[in-house]
């Protein structure tokens, strides 16, 4: 069975990703890619769909681990009776696409065990593995294969790959499983030693540029590399998260693909790497944007895989029982076909605040803003799907046409001084002023004194936030106040925030899930506009706890339970993390440093 959404820790090579747990079993791995089938799928199923554990084979005193600063590579310490051991996992940031893991013996003799269980397809597929050199096995399936580099002697049964040994104080082995095209020969062996060092090097050559952000600077740094390590390296492609179908609902069918570059995350993570002065990543990404967007703006899509590719049909896998039961498992995400008319925003402004940031105008962007804006007008004021992809049917969303305004509003910032330029600026600013009126008529409930999730309904949403944050409305407008309070009063559970009440059906879904982290973010954020900075720390802190040993955050939390719920770890968390807490960092320094403080 697989564990606690909380107690996997990430690896990646900016490429692909694992999770590992506190056990020393790697349950979830796709290769090569973040959005290939996975050859290691028991966090959706069980040992059976794929694992590679390593562990001590006797009973354990104690389990501590912790990254190497500054670093993905995650060092696991097991304490048995018999003496203490280290697992030492990365993958390493290479050509060649690998997990490397050594176990090196610190005190006394310790047993190990390895249980290798390699399956291709999301566990429906058993390799054909036979011995290709002393201590090399090769595991094939049609075009892909895995090639393990064992540091100790495996013996085969029922289909998993076995070994037992004892590692001694001072004593190191290593084990490296490589994906290559089956039809290639065999790679040559690479030095683990000097594997994990260059690994070590270049993650500390990048995380060591993140500024001080105050007593936030390790959470910070951590939730840096981890969107680092969601980057697809090849594209500058950003996925939201590096699973699929792991649950907003234990037990419940709200589970979905996130292995995809969403327009909206991926905004919000550049907007991070820009808030930190990472402006490569920044410029990579917009080079992804700029290509993935290429073409007729009305088969602009709301996400792409992780090259810009469209066709992302959404299909179930029936023989993975789903992480403790919640059915259905989902590959690919039909979300890619839905109208969501905030993505025009969040782009708009990320191009904004990039040139602000110092990056060069690109020369396409220009060309590509003057096709999209004018679709954008045709189309602002139909319903879509919203920025939680509801199931439900098309509504006439709020915060889409808040999103909607900011799209014209940046645009008309973004618009050359040419005079051609600022008379589409002014007719930007015109229309972003009879979208501002319309939110304003349709969008407020005067029944209720505040802003409603759709016009025409009575319910709140958390995105509400955004009126604020965006610069919509000042954040002490009375609207936006009375809209604030009636947020926490109908949609805060345990002092955390849902993103919508799901009972109301709005969805299309069975009700029920658990609070959304990043909703809690934006509610710290407005704290701080509000200048009700202490409750604006608080909240942060209490989110910041929520991590778990080694800094990570699941999509939602469920305060009663306890228990991370969604894909892990989610960009949109850890975009919450950074950004708040150069909120609070820059609202904590004298006015006349501010420009120090990021």
């Amino acid at each position: 069975m697989p564990g606690l959404i909380e107690d996997y820790a990430l690896l990646g090579n900016c490429r692909s990703a694992a999770l590992v747990g506190r056990d020393g079993s790697l349950d979830w791995l796709c290769l090569p890619r973040f959005d290939s089938p996975a050859v290691f799928a028991a966090l959706l199923g069980n040992e059976e769909n794929g694992r590679w554990r390593l562990a001590p084979s006797e009973p354990l005193v104690q389990v501590s681990r912790e990254y190497l600063d500054g670093t993905l590579i995650l060092h696991t310490t097991f304490t048995t009776a018999s003496g203490r051991a280290r697992l030492i996992d990365c993958m390493p940031l290479a050509e060649h696409n690998s997990v490397l893991r050594i176990v090196e013996g610190l005190e006394g003799e310790v047993p190990f065990e390895m249980d290798l269980v390699m399956r291709f397809d999301y566990g429906n597929s058993v390799p054909w593995v036979e011995k290709a050199e002393p201590l090399v096995l090769s595991a094939v399936v049609g075009p892909d294969r895995l090639i393990l580099r064992s540091g100790a002697t495996t013996q085969a049964l029922d289909h998993h790959t076995g070994s037992r040994f004892t590692v001694k104080a001072g004593q190191r082995l290593a084990f490296s499983l490589t994906h290559q095209a089956s039809h290639l020969p065999l790679p040559v062996a690479f030095d683990s030693e000097q594997a994990v060092q260059r690994t070590l090097e270049q993650w500390q050559q990048f995380s060591s540029r993140c500024p001080d952000v105050g007593p936030w600077t390790a959470l910070v740094k951590r939730s840096l590399l981890t969107l680092k390590a969601m980057t697809y390296a090849p594209t500058g492609g950003i996925v939201a998260a590096v699973t699929t179908s792991l649950p907003e609902r234990l037990g419940g069918e709200r589970n979905w693909d996130y292995r995809y570059c969403w327009l909206r995350d991926a905004t919000m993570t550049l907007l991070a790497f820009m808030n930190l002065g990472y402006f490569e990543e920044a410029q990579a990404w917009r080079e992804w944007l700029l290509r993935s967007v290429a073409g007729n703006p009305e088969q602009m899509q709301i996400m792409y895989g992780l090259a810009g590719e469209r066709r992302l049909p959404e299909y179930e896998v029936a023989w993975l029982a789903g992480y403790e039961g919640a059915q259905p498992v989902r590959i690919g995400n039909a979300a890619a076909l839905q109208h969501q008319l905030d993505i025009y925003g969040e782009v708009a402004d990320a191009m904004s605040q990039a040139i602000r940031g110092g990056l060069p105008r690109h020369p396409r962007s220009a060309a590509i803003a003057r096709l999209i804006m004018p679709y954008l007008e045709n189309t602002w004021q139909q319903p879509d799907e919203g920025i939680w992809e509801v199931r439900g049917g098309q509504q006439h969303f709020t915060h889409s046409k808040v999103m909607a305004w900011v799209a014209f509003d940046r645009a008309a910032g973004l618009s050359d001084t040419t005079e051609e330029g600022q008379a589409r600026a002014e007719h930007y600013r015109q229309v972003a002023a009879q979208i501002h009126r319309q939110v304003c008529e349709q969008g407020f409930d005067r029944q209720l004194g505040c802003f409603v999730q759709a016009y025409g309904s009575k319910e709140m949403d958390a995105s509400l936030l955004q009126i604020a944050l965006t610069g919509f409305l000042p954040a002490d407008d009375p609207r936006f106040l009375a809209t604030l309070a009636r947020i926490e009063q109908r949609l805060l559970r345990n002092g955390l925030l849902l993103r919508y009440d799901s009972d109301s059906g709005c969805d299309g879904l069975t009700p029920g899930e658990g609070t959304f982290l990043v909703c809690s973010f934006w509610l710290a954020d407005v704290y701080v506009l509000l200048g009700r900075e202490e409750e604006a720390r608080t909240l942060f802190e209490r989110l910041a706890a929520l991590c778990n040993d080694v800094g990570l955050l699941a999509e939602q939390y469920d305060p009663l339970g306890r228990r991370m719920l969604g894909n892990f770890p989610q960009a949109f968390s850890h975009i919450g993390i950074i950004n708040t807490a150069l909120n609070l960092h820059r609202a904590q320094c004298p006015v006349r440093d501010r420009a120090q403080c990021g």
